[in-house]
């Protein structure tokens, strides 16, 4: 899955869609697509990925308490 860097735009494929899933979990394993070559494998904060189309990520995959809000 790709998601977009919020301050660059720049290209991320998430490589670990669990943790992209899991609310309790702030990061995400992915890798930066920028240049020609994909970039060795890093930690993203979720808080600074959105959607490629600049959608927001869903509040059930950052927000541990969404169900009680």
């Amino acid at each position: 899955m790709f998601l977009a860097e919020k301050s660059t735009g720049h290209m991320i494929e998430v490589l670990d869609t669990l943790a992209l899933f899991d609310p309790n979990e702030t990061r995400v394993k992915g890798s930066l697509h920028f240049g020609e070559e994909a970039q060795d494998p890093e930690l993203f904060d979720k808080s600074g990925l959105n959607f490629p189309s600049g959608e927001s990520l869903p509040v059930c995959w950052t927000d541990p308490e969404y169900r009680r809000r």
